[in-house]
């Protein structure tokens, strides 16, 4: 057990229908053949874990421009982040004692546009940026060819930057902090346990699992959310296996009632 705090950095909201959360949420059928979908706001948000060893930033969320012409416009018409320019890092950050320059470690649970847009913050510095290998190599693919998925900005992870390549399943590189690689969302979605002294264990599970739904009912997300259902459902089933073993805490990627519980922080 390592004596570390979490403290959670808000970062807006996106609102998108329901439907890409939650697998076939909404189906017409003969009696009801043109069903309302449902659109829902689901908070985006960091963390910065402050630890003996680094003050570490988990995901840099998203670019405050991405309403401004920065995403495509497609992407953002589907998953609209209006609030993005009133929650930058820097700002953000500092509503929680923090700055862009006391970030020791940054760990990237994946490189979707609205994980990696602030990342250029950390350009040209000598800060680690964690990124498990199978991410970044189908980040590139998928920016540089028309292959792969369409919500990687290449500019928003294409600078000299630090790179930590994560290879394995598990790997630590602070102590009782581990990276969990769990594919599915895309090729290498990371989460993260953390064993807190006077606490106990907690994960976060990042985009494995968007909403409570997707874990604790084991919904899968919508089929464009899913690079690999079959993965997806392997992934989760670690997470769950984990939570057994440790009684951990288990908060997902953008849960509102997960956010609430950790504005307070932790411990």
């Amino acid at each position: 057990m390592v004596n570390a705090t979490i403290s959670l950095v808000d970062r807006g909201s996106i609102r998108t229908d329901r439907n890409f959360l939650i697998e076939n949420e909404t189906m017409g059928s003969a009696v009801d053949p043109n069903p309302d979908v449902e659109m829902i706001e689901g908070p985006v948000y960091n963390l910065v874990i402050d630890h003996p060893e680094a003050t570490i930033l988990w995901d840099t969320g998203s670019h405050p421009e991405c309403g401004d012409g920065y995403w495509p416009a497609e992407l953002y018409a589907a998953f609209e982040h209006h609030d993005a320019d009133e929650h930058p890092l820097p700002d953000a950050l500092e509503d929680v004692g923090y700055s862009v320059g006391d970030i020791d470690a940054v760990v990237q649970t994946h490189l979707h546009l609205d994980h990696a847009g602030s990342l250029h913050r950390f350009a040209g510095t000598d800060v680690p940026v964690f990124v498990h290998e199978q991410e970044i190599k189908y980040a590139y693919y998928s920016a540089k060819t028309e292959q792969g998925s369409s919500a990687y900005v290449p500019s928003d992870f294409d600078h000299d930057l630090n790179w930590r390549i994560v290879h394995g399943d598990t790997e630590t590189h602070f102590e009782d902090v581990e990276f969990l690689h769990l594919p599915g969302h895309t090729p290498g979605v990371m989460g993260t346990r953390i064993d807190i002294d006077g606490y106990g264990t907690v994960v976060f599970t990042g985009d494995q699992a968007y909403t409570r739904a997707n874990y604790d009912e084991e919904h899968p997300m919508g089929g464009e959310l899913l690079w690999s259902k079959r993965h997806w459902e392997e992934s989760l089933q670690r997470v769950q296996e984990l939570e057994r073993r440790t009684d951990a805490d288990v908060y997902c990627g953008h849960d509102p009632d997960d956010v609430e519980e950790l504005r307070d922080g932790l411990p």
